[in-house]
Formats: C-alpha cells, structure tokens, sequence
C-alpha cells in the first residue's frame, strides 16, 4: 500500500467487484490500514464529517425581524417620520428597536453555543480493524480504505462496500423512505445496479443495521457519501411538543388582540380624534409593540438553555433544549433495572458443570460464544462483557487451536445466541442464554426439575443465571437456529449486579415528583423481585410477558394502570406497555440502551438513552445520560418544571400589568388632547420592562410547582389578562385624575408622571405574581431578579433628572408626586396580593 486510490465516485461500478478485486482498488487489506497510511489519507480526503454545526450571526439578525414583523413596520414607519423632519424621536425609537433586536440575537447566539458545546459530549464511535487490530475510533477519523466492522444497532458510520456478512438487514428508510429493511450481502453484481436500493452489496451512511452482522470498506466518507448529499442534519429532531403547541396557541391569540387593537387605535386617532396620520400610526405601532411580549422566545431559550447548561454538570445532555421542558411534563418513566435500580456493573460469580459443581472450563465456552471482544480494554455490553473480565482477572484465554467459523447474535424473542467453532478437527455448536430456553433445547439425560429448583433458589439470592448448551455439528456452509436442537447441557454461570446505594433515595425523590416508575425488564421475576425490594419499591404484583400475550387494548390499559414492575417481556410488549400508558393520558418516559429498546424510545413522550449505548438508541433519544442514574432523570425533570414555570410567570406579568397599561394608553388617547405617552415613551417603557426581565429564568421556583407536572392552559391565562388587566388599567387611570386634576399637567408633565408609575407598578408587580405564596414574600426571588427589577424601577425614577429627560420629552415632577406614589405602588401591591388569592383558589393552586 505504497500509494492512495483515487476516490471513485461510481458506486454502480465498485457492485460489480470481488472482494479481491475491492480491496486492491482501494489499496487496503483485511486486516485493515497501517497508522501511516491512516495519516496520508486523512491529509488526502478530509475528516469523515458531513457538515460542521456553524452557528450563522447573519441568519440569527433575520430571524429576529422575521420573528416579529411588527418590527419591520415600525421601522418603516419611523423612517418615514425622520424623512419628515422629527430626527431626534426617531433616533430614540431606532435605538430601542436595536436593543430589542440585540437582546434576542444575544441570547438565541448564547443558546446556540450552549447546545454545540453540548452535543460535543456525546461521543459517537465506529468499531474498525487497522493494522491487524479491532479498535474503536471516532465517527471523524474514518477514512477511505478502512476496514469496518457492523453489528446490530451500528448505524453505518460512511458508504461501504461489503466484503463479509451474516444474516445482515438494513434499515434505509433515511434514504428511501422505506420501512421494510434491506436485505444486504458480500456478492458482487453481474450488471451495473439501476439505483440505490438495487446495490445489495452496499451500505449507506446514516442507515442502520436491524439485525445480523458485517464488515466492509470504507468508499466514500462525509459529503461525498449518499447521505451526505442530501441530509442536512441528522442531530436534530424537533417534534412538536405540548409545550411548544402552547406557545403557538399563545401566539394565536395575541396575534388577534394586537391586531384588533392596532387598528382600532389607528383608526379612532386618525380619523375621529383628529391626530396626524404618522403621528397616529406611530402611536399604533407603539401600543402593538407594547402588547407583544417579544422577550417570550428569548426567555424561553434561556430558561432552556439555562437549564441544559445546569444539568450538563449533572452528566445530563439535552440533544435539543425542548426536550429539557418535555422532561418536567413527564409522570411516567419506564426503565431496565439494570444500571438504575442497580450498580449496572454486572460480576461473574460463579461456574458450574450440568452436575452442579464449581468448573472454570465451561468458562472457555462461554468466551466462544460470546460477542464482546477485547482492545486495550474489554468492549461489549452486560453479561458477555462480564464473562471477558472474569476471565482477564483469572488469566482464563481462549484455546489456541479454537477457530469461530459462525455466530448468531443474541435473539430476543428466543433469548439466546448461538457460534460454532472449530476445535482440534472438530466442529462444535454452543448456544448460550436464559436457562429455560436453553434446558428446552437439551436431551442428554439432566434431572431438569431438580435444576430447575437450584436456579430458582440461586435466583431468590438475586443472582442471575445463563446456561450453556453445546453439540458437535457437522462442518457445512452456512448454520443457522434450525441447527439449535437436541442439545447437551454444560453447565451455568451466575452474576451479580448489587443494588445502587442511591437508588431508594432516587426512587424516593421522583415520588415526591409525582413520577411513577415502572420496572419493564427481561430478566426473570424472581431476581426482579428482590431487586425492587431491596431498592424500596412498594409493589404487590409483578406481571409476566406470558400474561400479556393475546390481551385487548382494553386489558392492557388496565394492567399498565395498577402494575409498576413487568418481568420476562419481549421488545414488542415493552412497546405495547408504553403505548398503553399514553393512552391513558400519561407524559411517558422511557429510558433504554439496546437494540431491542429502539421502538420504545421512538415512541415515548420522553425518550432517553446513555452515552455507551448503541448508536440508534442514542440518535433515537432527546437525553442522553453521561452517567446512568434515576438521580439525574430527577435533576432533569425539576429543570424542565423550573422553565415551564418561569415561562408562565412571564406571561402572566406580561397579560396583567403591561396589557393593562396598554389598553389605558389607548383608552386615554381618546379623550385627551395629547398623547399619553409618546410612541419613544412607550417602547422606552417597554424596552426597561424587558429588561427587567431578562433575569426571569434564574428565578426561584416554589417547591409546590415542582411537585407534580404542569401543562399549558390558555382559558387560564385569558381568564388571568382579563382578572388582573383591568386592575392595572383602573390604577393607570388614577394616576391619569391626579395628574389632570391635582397637578393640572399637560403633555410633558402627564407622559412623565404616568411614565414613572408604569414603569414601578409594572416591574414591582412581578415579585406578587411570581409565587402563588400569601403573602409574597414567603417566596424569595433569585438575587439577580431582585437586583434588575429594582435597578430598572430606580432607573426609570431618575430618568427625568437626567440630561435624557428632555429627548425623551420628560419634565422633573414636583416632590408631592412621589409621595402619592408610594401610596398608589403600595396599595396596587396590596390589592393584586389580594386577589390573587381569590383567583387562584378557582384554579386549586
């Protein structure tokens, strides 16, 4: 391999090739490319990656426009009023639309970068043989020539051209569109193929292997494979969530009142009124803009993204921020014991011949027919891994003389694998698995009820159990499970896997979320049993996969309903579970790491997976868990519940005060001979508003809002905007009478007066509606909240002192005004504390 290939682009052409033919184009060998060759082609073709994720400024700017259209009006509209003499307002009005456009391009930029540092954390491999040895390299680091590796749950890593397969099935819907999988095999094509899915000796990047195993050649890596030529992601997958359909409902809804407003306003000052057409349109504008809570997209991403960055600490990575706020929704979760309610780190304890007696040789057998493997370290999952470690710790190797000629991954529904090897000129068949099935299969003369009684009493100690089975096999082409019967028994090999120490806490912590956990496991119900136990689970049923076979949809509702721990259930019943919770109307949870698992974590509410886990389950999640652990899920259920909450609170201020300050400012414009604000005032009060909120998503949640999960209701934030608006109108028009009838203002002295009590009323308002405590300060906010609510009040306060007020168009009020203004704040404070309580007693807060 003294020179590179040239990258063919002619997939048709590499289906008609040997295996030979294959590997001398490609300049490459079975046992793989050497560290040099690796290098120059790296050099050569690039990084295996079929995009970077860059985060456009550009794209960002737009969005904020394209986001609020009403933006771009009043953009317009200014440009029209400067174009017609008044510079200085417009000059004020184009800075508070920048601020508004800077604040959101800030955060959704902040929040971009928080979940491209996130994303970086899941790892994603690909198993290749280089230089005569299997090792486990980055997803990037593939290049042209390498020899690659498939078993169930990969998803293919680059384009490959298969030299070797076994029962391999390919799942290309990513591709086709197709769900049915692909039969694929190492046969070269005797014509050119007509399209993708005639290539049956290729498999493509992006899709996955269903069942069976491979290995192939590296052909075309990043851009330049199938997939990356039409795929633009496969990272992101953005369901609509409740959540986000109560944000687009909210959306609805506002989208009628502003415009309904809007126009009333325009016309009413125009044409009835009098005012001048721009100077009306801008006042318009101005209240159309006051009554969209612009900030809510902004406040949302950074409680999200706020939120992600917490739990990140905790080894928890949100593949998309959404999916932090779908985990405080959830009431359910459904999960293997195997890692959660156990250590997950699973201890060969001891081997036994079919007689029952201690016998390290059986362990020999175990390791052939076994589908982890050894590089550096031992790579595979569960109890074959445990096997190898076993037998590391004990200087146990594999026979010299021992060759494996073919192998039947683990099976699901049969719950065994199977290899067959050949050993000192003999062909030997071994199957490896649960004890039931495999005692079924064995004839050689066992007393199966007495071992039966001595697994059962191993099982009642929480020790697991596999049984070995084995047969000399006459050597042919090709074995498959035909060949699985009239079976000798060899022997059995026990696991331990101790409960977690944190688990009783960790189950305990999610009860006080109002989560249910239900157990869904394939292991037997006697070591499931003791298990739940010992963790502190409170359960008086375990129900069986035989019990669930042939039942209605009816039954198992009701089943699912009063059962919490399932034992011995296939993939297809663990689906079924899931599927039946959610219709009952349950937010369901699942957290999963196999192949078997992939269905369900596709068809729950919540999927979530973890780092080590195969590489559907992990595309499959919205979670994925850097350490397994039910403590994390808790962190991460709180998180969710913690957005959710600040979310609502600021949309409850938001339909309160500032939709009652704007229904005044378009009440009192029609009775008045000036403007009650001007269109700067009043995007200048809305502009310190939003800032004052900014700080919203690190506010502290009342622990009653994190105990059980809240979900979106639009009759009670109309029933709120119309409970608690008007009260915030009734003190506007209060301060309207004092300034008229006790100060005698006009213009500048009225707009100034009002502009302070808005500003006070409207930000200092927040600390009541925050909690839903009698009284509020039960409740105490985030220091940073505090510290901008009262920092944005003082400011507004000191404004008409400054050399701003006269741009602005303010006037310095007299002394006897602020004295009224405490009163007016504080009785304000003290009526909504009031009625708060009134109104949230409808809702049972």
């Amino acid at each position: 391999m003294d020179t590179v290939p040239i990258l063919p682009t002619d997939y048709q052409q590499i289906c008609t090739l040997k295996s030979e033919e294959l590997l001398e184009k490609f300049k490459t060998r079975i046992g793989g490319l050497d560290p040099n060759e690796v290098t120059k082609r790296e050099k050569l073709y690039g990084l295996n990656v079929i995009h970077k994720r860059n985060i456009n400024l550009l794209s960002m700017l737009l969005r904020q426009f394209k986001d609020n259209p009403l933006l771009i009006i009043l953009i317009i509209a200014t440009s029209v009023s400067y174009a017609l003499g008044q510079q200085v307002s417009s000059y004020y009005i184009f800075a508070m639309i920048l601020l508004s456009v800077f604040l959101g391009l800030w955060n959704e930029y902040s929040a971009e970068k928080t979940v491209d540092s996130l994303l970086k954390k899941i790892s994603r491999t690909a198993l290749v043989v280089r230089h005569d040895e299997k090792m486990e390299i980055p997803l990037s680091q593939l290049t042209i020539g390498d020899i690659v590796l498939l078993t169930e749950g990969n998803i293919i890593p680059a384009d490959l051209s298969l030299i070797e397969t076994k029962n391999l099935e390919i799942n290309e819907s990513v591709l086709t569109g197709e769900s049915a999988t692909v039969y694929k095999n190492s046969n070269p094509l005797k014509s050119s193929p007509s399209g993708i899915s005639a290539m049956s000796n290729i498999a493509f990047m992006g899709t996955s292997v269903d069942t069976g195993s491979g290995k192939g050649v590296v052909i075309g890596i990043g851009k330049n494979t199938e997939f990356g030529k039409i795929a633009k992601s496969t990272l992101y997958i953005k369901p609509e969530t409740d959540f986000q359909l109560g944000l687009a409902n909210f959306g609805r809804l506002l989208v009628k009142v502003i415009l309904i407003m809007t126009i009333a306003i325009f016309i009413i000052n125009s044409i009835m009124v009098g005012r001048a057409f721009l100077e009306s349109l801008l006042f318009a504008l101005a209240i159309a803009v006051g009554l969209t809570p612009e900030l809510l997209p902004v406040i949302v991403t950074v409680s999200l993204s706020h939120g992600a960055g917490k739990l990140a600490k905790k080894k928890v990575i949100a593949k998309q921020l959404i999916s932090i706020e779908n985990l405080g929704n959830m009431d359910i979760l459904c999960t293997d014991k195997t890692g959660t309610l156990t250590e997950g780190n699973i201890e060969l304890t001891d081997i036994y011949s079919e007689e029952g007696k201690k016998d390290q040789s059986l362990l020999q057998k175990a390791l052939l027919c076994n589908s982890a493997f050894i590089h550096h370290k031992v790579i595979g999952m569960g109890i074959d891994a445990a096997i190898w470690k076993y037998a590391q710790k004990n200087n146990i190797n594999l026979p010299q003389n021992a060759n494996r000629v073919d192998e039947e991954p683990f099976d699901f529904r049969r719950k065994m694998m199977f290899s067959v090897i050949t050993i000192g000129g003999e062909t030997l068949l071994l199957v490896k698995g649960m004890p039931e099935s495999i005692l079924q299969l064995c004839n050689n003369g066992i007393n199966k009820s007495k071992l039966k009684e001595k697994l059962l009493s191993l099982s009642r100690n929480g020790l697991r159990t596999i049984a070995i089975g084995e047969k000399k096999i006459a050597k042919k082409d090709s074995y498959s499970w035909d060949d699985v019967k009239n079976m000798a028994f060899s022997g059995y090999i026990t696991f331990r896997d101790t409960p977690k120490i944190t688990a009783k806490e960790a189950l305990q912590k999610l009860q006080h979320l109002n989560v249910r956990i239900k157990v869904i496991t394939g292991d037997n119900e006697i070591v499931t049993e003791k298990i739940c136990r010992e963790v502190g689970m409170n359960f008086s049923d375990i129900v069986t996969g035989d019990k669930l076979e042939g039942i209605t949809d009816t039954m198992m509702e009701e089943i699912v309903e009063k059962t919490d721990v399932f034992a011995r259930v296939t993939p297809d019943q663990k689906l079924a579970i899931i599927s039946a919770a959610k219709r009952k109307g349950h937010t369901v949870g699942f957290l999963g790491d196999g192949i078997n698992d992939i269905p369900s974590l596709r068809n729950s509410d919540v999927g979530i997976s973890v780092n080590t886990a195969i590489d559907v389950a992990k595309e499959a999640s919205s979670i994925v868990l850097l350490h397994k652990s039910l403590d994390v899920i808790a962190e991460g259920i709180m998180e969710g519940r913690r957005t959710f909450t600040n979310t609502i609170k600021y949309i409850l201020m938001g339909t309160s005060s500032n939709f009652g300050n704007m229904f005044s400012a378009a009440g009192a414009s029609f009775f008045l001979p000036f403007l009650p604000m001007t269109p700067l005032q009043i995007l200048l009060t809305n502009g310190l508003y939003d800032m004052s909120q900014l700080s919203l998503p690190t506010d502290n949640v009342d622990r009653e809002s994190l105990i059980k999960p809240r979900h979106w209701n639009i009759n009670f934030i109309k029933d709120y905007m119309l409970f608690f608006g008007p009260i915030s109108s009734l003190y506007d028009f209060l301060i309207f009478g004092i300034m008229i009838f006790i100060f005698h203002a006009q213009g500048a002295l009225f707009q100034t007066g009002w502009f302070i009590e808005s500003i006070a009323t409207e930000i200092l308002v927040v600390f009541v509606i925050r909690t839903s405590k009698t009284p509020f300060f039960l409740s105490k906010p985030s220091k940073w909240l505090a510290f901008t609510c009262l920092g944005i009040v003082a400011t507004g306060i000191v404004l008409p002192f400054t050399p701003l007020s006269f741009p602005l168009g303010f006037v310095t009020p007299p002394p006897l005004y602020f004295i009224i203004l405490i009163f007016l704040v504080l009785s304000y404070l003290f009526l909504v504390e009031t009625l708060k309580k009134i109104f949230l007693k409808k809702y049972s807060f």
